[in-house]
């Protein structure tokens, strides 16, 4: 016998509110949609048999004061369910009963006990009480319940504030925890600031100092913060709940519009300091985690749409639990949607989709070779302008550095990080993997008619050591991770400069200042777009932790009095974004593909003798000299990886065509003369250059024409 909606219609111990019937509404726009004399409301729901409005006076009561039941018949176009509610204000909290059967082994997990979170809801109320544990178990939660709250995005003034667009070829990104900038108390930030997006807005003078032209956020979405081991919080985010809330444990204010507002004031700042916004975001996975998690919103309503799911089971290709069924027409609409409303109404820039190579495989786990979702965004000409960068991997297996799909697509370079680490540690057979991270990948995209900048140029970011910890940690500490050390990365490619730890010892030291500062003349002045992690420019430390996802103290937060402790590395740092970028003001480049900008560079490689590189296993050593794309500098560069002191000719220049050389960078010498200021550097008159044991070079030379001033 075909069951009826009345056999899922249950007698809940919480829902002792009046009932009352609403208007048909719209099933479009999703989401809750104020209008003049009311709201509309609308939500995808396709096996539902029936479902529910609940109307709360507060985020904790125990149930709703009000229950809108939606009519088949004139709440339900399609798979849609909509109602028209007059007389409802922003800043009403509301959520969502869906009613309908309990059936793993067809994917569907209705539960009419949960009140369920609205997919586009654009605000959240999250009760004191909340305990995901708890959400765990079976029976009513309501009372501790995450629930929607009603917002009109029209009230805020962005007083004329737009998206900046900003080339990569001018861009210098710096990836960062909105928490961990500034929630130690040595940050100077006021304290009601501190962990903040109004933090961020008070740091505004030291990015700007810095030079860096956008940050890239860790998740800001609102994340479940219990999502990780037991007694341990979620700190990094990537366990979100909305894929339409801004965070509000970064909220400084009140209230469930606080976190709307302040993010919006941070945004507007940055943009005004000339600084753009990059959210590192999480289409791949939820935080209602597997078939033992929590039923928070996506699960309750459409658990075979929103998840790929195999009977009970959820596909795990994230690390996390399910994994979001980004192909499904469904929820590519609402990646889509999700990412309009954060350049519409937010104004951020870009994103880095985190394992974004799981938008790329169908229900099935494998790859599809045009990907409907990626293709969407691509495509969007709403998005047209807007960053978008890949992690072109996921935790399946998939690994996509070199072929991700799409023709806007930047990648993060794991490549560029693994050759840059081998080289500097000395690993034996990594020269030529180096000179080719350097010159832009091209062996990577040198197929592709795309610009220079498609590599994304890192060798740290927050998954991983700090660079501090790359040169002080032959291998992970992670014990206070909970999981006795077996998360996180075993090879890290990392070298301890010969103390494992910080060390006291001043040769130690000045090796490890020596190696920071190589990786940073490697990450900068490549082609590609650089991209520096969070307190590498005064040498954060972690203490050995490679996986701090869970780390929500001084272990993760920027430790502000490095700031004067490694005074020489900020310098260094600065100076090189500093001149990384008045090379593209000065010369007025155009937008040229990697090929075009190889042919202008006119590399040529050396050894020790000029003409003459070695490329052979055992080599640790590599020079090149490169014209700058218009023509304007000559730059000579050597990378001395080997543990003694090598000697390099130097290339003769056309004395009626350019200046002398003069040294800009030399990471062997003390600050400050480790890199010299414009107008400071040192003219060489030497055919050789003595490098020392592990350092870096880089001469410069100008040509007529500029000193000449034309």
């Amino acid at each position: 016998m075909a069951a009826t909606v009345c056999d899922y219609v249950p007698e809940l111990s919480f829902d002792k509110s009046p009932h009352s019937a609403a208007a048909a509404g719209t099933a479009f726009p999703l989401g809750a949609t104020v209008l003049p004399r009311g709201v509309n409301f609308s939500v995808f729901s396709k096996d539902a048999a029936a479902l529910d409005l609940l109307l709360f006076d507060a985020a904790g009561d125990p149930g709703p004061s009000r229950v809108v039941p939606f009519d088949p018949g004139a709440n339900r176009t399609d798979h849609y369910w909509h109602a028209f509610v007059p007389d409802l204000k922003p800043g009403q909290i509301y959520a969502y009963r869906a009613i309908g059967p309990m059936d793993p082994a067809r994917g569907l997990r209705f539960d009419d006990q949960r009140a369920l979170l609205d997919p586009y809801g654009k605000a959240m109320a999250i009760p004191k009480g909340y305990d995901r544990s708890t959400m765990m178990k079976p029976g009513e939660h309501v009372a501790i319940s995450p629930k929607s709250v009603v917002a009109d995005l029209s009230l805020y003034d962005w007083e004329g504030d737009a998206p900046l667009h900003r080339p990569f070829s001018h861009t210098v990104i710096y990836e960062m925890h909105v928490k961990g900038l500034t929630r130690n108390p040595n940050s100077g930030v006021s304290p009601r600031n501190r962990g903040r997006y109004a933090g961020v807005i008070e740091k505004i003078p030291y990015l700007k100092d810095l030079g860096i032209t956008a940050v890239e956020l860790l998740p800001v979405f609102q994340f479940d913060e219990q999502n990780a081991a037991p007694g341990l919080p979620n700190y990094w985010g990537y366990q979100p709940i909305s894929y339409f809330v801004p965070h509000a444990g970064y909220s400084a204010g009140p209230g469930p519009f606080a976190p709307l507002d302040d993010f919006r004031d941070m945004v507007k700042a940055l943009h005004r300091a000339g600084i753009e916004v990059i959210l590192d975001v999480v289409y791949n996975h939820t935080a209602e985690g597997n078939e033992t998690g929590p039923t928070l919103c996506f699960r309750g309503l459409a658990n075979d749409v929103y998840y790929i799911v195999e009977g009970p089971r959820y596909a795990d290709h994230a690390g996390c639990g399910n994994t979001l069924n980004a192909n499904h027409p469904v929820v590519r609409r609402m990646i889509l949607d999700s990412l309009r409303y954060w350049v519409k109404d937010m104004h951020v820039d870009g994103f880095r989709f985190d394992l974004a190579s799981i938008l790329a495989r169908d229900r099935s786990g494998q790859l599809l070779l045009d990907p409907p979702a990626l293709w969407d965004i691509e495509t969007d000409p709403f998005l047209a302008g807007v960053k978008l960068i890949a992690e072109p991997w996921d935790a399946g297996g998939l690994y996509q550095v070199g072929s991700f799909i799409g023709d806007r697509w930047m990648e993060w370079n794991g490549k560029f990080r693994d050759d840059v680490r081998r080289f500097l540690k000395g690993d034996d057979d990594s020269t030529r993997g180096f000179a080719s991270r350097v010159l832009g990948s091209p062996d990577l995209y040198g197929h592709e008619d795309r610009e220079a900048e498609q590599s994304i140029n890192f060798t740290t970011c927050h998954d991983g050591f700090t660079l501090n910890d790359l040169v002080s940690y032959n291998g992970k500490h992670n014990q206070s991770n909970g999981e006795q050390s077996r998360d996180g990365m075993d090879a890290n490619l990392s070298w301890n400069c010969g103390v494992e730890g910080p060390s006291d010892d001043p040769e130690v030291e000045r090796l490890r200042n020596r190696q920071v500062k190589n990786f940073l003349t490697a990450t900068l002045l490549s082609l590609g777009t650089p991209m520096i992690l969070m307190g590498d420019e005064v040498r954060r430390t972690q203490l050995g932790n490679n996986n701090a996802y869970c780390q929500d103290n001084e272990i993760s937060w920027f430790d502000w009095n490095l700031s004067s402790r490694h005074a020489d590395i900020y310098r260094f740092a600065k100076l090189l974004i500093q001149t990384r970028l008045s090379r593209y003001s000065t010369e007025d480049l155009p937008e040229l593909t990697l090929k075009d900008a190889l042919d202008r560079v006119r590399a040529r490689w050396h050894g020790v003798k000029l003409e003459q590189p070695d490329w052979g296993r055992d080599s640790h050593s590599i020079a090149f000299t490169a014209f700058s794309v218009g023509g304007r500098f000559a730059v000579h560069v050597i990378f001395n990886a080997y543990w003694e002191p090598l000697g390099f000719e130097i290339p003769v220049l056309d004395p009626g065509k350019w200046s002398p050389w003069e040294r800009w960078i030399d990471t062997a010498l003390e600050s400050p003369e480790d890199i010299k200021e414009p107008g400071a550097r040192q003219r060489l008159e030497a055919s050789e250059y003595r490098v020392e044991s592990r350092a870096a070079v880089v001469l410069m030379a100008a040509s007529r024409s500029l000193l000449a001033g034309s």
